[in-house]
């Protein structure tokens, strides 16, 4: 085992991280960018080093500064977590070249899953079932459309070859949204993991989305610890997690096993990782391989027992797997919900900010993977997860009241988050039947009842009122109200400070269609972020709801569209450009 082990990663899986490290005797190593320099992941750790500024480019996608760093600390390790560099083949040949071990799996591994490609041929190869489509890439729109046109058909999802975590994922449902699409995916392919290659596949309306995960040692030994349901999704990208899935039985419990221990065997694969894919009428398909720890092995672990960090450590170590398939046994149900600072209400936008108080749920079956306190600021530079809350009872009936009273019980102010969502998605009748629930969250009525609002500023734009909260007993029994009103408080009387008592800020301008309206027809950002595409040209008629442009924040695409019709008389952002929330993108008359 190893004495010290640096983790190049931040927040929640940091921790996690050293939390398995700390339980086998080992001394730990963060790193940090400078606005993490106080982040409760770089004071966690035995020691820390700085890598560099905030964006990740420049801080923790930086393998020479990670690699400076274990070097300094002499760390014979080094642990990715997920995201950044944890499915970065040249990141693992740069540890094997510094003589570090990476606790991930081969360099070869890594490249023959990260190319969604090539894994797809792979696997075609091996008799693994997969998606119908393409296995070699896509090179330009012309060449897209005659595929599916002669083999395919629409829909169809054109998908980033270096893609993973719902990035690089777009549909067209006709030929007419085909471009868009393809564009879309050669983009964010190029933005988030250097690769603008492309590849098409047939697009399942409503699939569940049903992964496995698997562990291999350097011993030959392959297991897989049963399969997740992660149908749950909004852009592609994951909200609720659920083992074991609930339209899963034993028969297909086996065969879906099967095919995620045939898909490690079948590239030489050592470590920990998770073979997706797709269950549609009673045929399941390979989808992708992630040659990572995922963000919800937490339910895996709730449901087996096994502790799949600590595995992979003892599998980078050399240590053959402490545990053979037959040792395997499902108990219970778990659920994971991802409390993300995000606004439902508003399509899942992107709401950076700081903590103001913080107060994590406890009780039987309940745990809480966060890298957060109170104070933290959750910034737009990186993913917008605050936490993740993971429950666990005896079926999935009681598992959904456990989850939904630990939502109740969760205590985050000062940020939106998805908290209101995940307590109203769990008591519809679509989770209880186990569907996809992908019709409500598509549907931008039903979000709308999750806006979290907050106390205006005057019409003429005087102070802000005063908002307090008062304890208050009636006929014994305690209530808490709270008042919204001048500085004269109740009966002409101001109360005393406390805690509760602070200004509220002014209300973010609500949005129209991912835009929002300000005054004389200029349309305003509803969040920070950089503009990745401009779509419109100042004098250019739009209609209303035509694309202006696209903004990144937290990990996502925002697509902004004109509230009206009219002629674009201003435009002042431009591509790269940064931009803040309440400036102004354009004016339309």
């Amino acid at each position: 085992m190893f004495s010290k082990v640096l983790v190049a990663n931040r927040g929640e899986i940091a921790i996690r991280v050293f939390r398995a490290l700390e339980e086998l005797g080992v001394a730990t190593v963060a790193v940090y960018s400078e606005p993490d320099r106080g982040a409760p992941h770089a004071r966690r750790a035995d020691e820390a080093y700085l890598v560099g500024p905030g964006p990740a480019n420049q801080s923790y996608l930086v393998v020479e500064s990670i690699i400076d760093a274990a070097k300094k600390a002499g760390a014979e390790a080094i642990h990715p977590g997920y995201g950044f560099l944890a499915e970065n083949a040249a990141f693992a040949r740069a540890c094997d070249e510094a003589g570090i071990v990476f606790i991930g799996p081969p360099p070869e591994a890594i490249d023959a899953m990260g190319s969604k490609t090539r894994a797809r041929e792979l696997m075609k190869e091996a008799g693994v079932p997969i998606v119908p489509g393409t296995t070699d890439p896509v090179d330009t729109v012309e060449d897209a459309a005659r595929i599916v046109d002669e083999a395919i058909g629409y829909p169809v999802a054109i998908k980033a070859a270096g893609g993973g975590g719902g990035k690089g994922f777009r549909v067209a449902m006709s030929a007419d949204e085909l471009e868009k699409a393809f564009e879309g995916a050669a983009r964010e392919g190029e933005k988030f993991f250097s690769d603008p290659t492309v590849y098409i596949e047939r697009y399942l309306p409503d699939p569940r989305h049903v992964e496995v995960q698997v562990l291999a040692d350097a011993k030959g030994n392959v297991i897989h610890l049963g399969e997740r349901d992660c149908s749950v999704q909004r852009r592609h990208q994951k909200l609720i997690e659920e083992s074991p899935a609930p339209a899963v039985d034993e028969e297909m419990r086996e065969r879906i096993g099967r095919i995620g221990t045939e898909a490690a065997r079948a590239v030489g694969y050592r470590s920990a990782g998770t073979v997706e894919g797709l269950l549609a009428d009673g045929e399941y398909y390979f989808l992708e391989m992630n040659t990572r720890v995922q963000v919800e092995h937490c339910v895996t672990e709730m449901t087996t027992g096994i502790d799949i960090v600590r595995e992979q450590i003892h599998i980078a170590a050399g240590e053959e797997l402490s545990i053979a398939q037959d040792d395997v046994r499902l108990n219970g149900h778990a659920i994971e919900c991802r409390v993300n600072a995000e606004d439902a209400a508003k399509n899942f936008a992107p709401a950076p900010g700081r903590i103001e108080s913080y107060r994590e749920p406890s009780g039987p079956g309940v745990r809480v993977d966060s890298g957060v306190e109170a104070g933290s600021e959750i910034s737009p530079l990186y993913d917008p997860m605050i936490a993740k809350l993971i429950v666990w009872d005896g079926d999935r009936d009681s598992a959904t009241r456990r989850m939904i009273r630990a939502l109740r019980e969760f205590e985050l102010e000062g940020v939106r988050s998805l908290i209101p969502f995940h307590i109203g998605l769990l008591q519809t009748e679509q989770w209880a039947k186990g569907e996809t629930c992908r019709d409500l969250i598509e549907d931008r009525e039903w979000l709308k009842q999750f806006a979290q609002p907050k106390p205006e500023a005057g019409a003429d734009g005087e102070e802000s009122q005063l908002e307090r909260t008062y304890a208050v007993e009636v006929s014994g029994r305690r209530f808490d109200v709270k008042v919204i009103g001048g500085t004269a408080g109740i009966d002409g009387v101001a109360p005393a400070a406390s805690a509760g008592a602070r200004k509220a800020p002014p209300r973010r301008r609500e949005r129209s269609d991912g835009g929002g309206a300000g005054a004389d027809g200029a349309l305003v950002s509803p969040l920070q972020g950089t503009v990745l595409r401009v779509a419109v040209e100042k004098g250019a008629d739009v209609e209303a709801g035509a694309l202006v442009c696209v903004i990144e924040a937290m990990k996502m695409e925002n697509e902004i569209t004109a509230p009206a019709a009219g002629k674009v008389e201003e435009l002042n952002v431009s591509e790269g450009a940064s931009i803040g929330t309440g400036d102004t993108i354009a004016v339309i008359k």
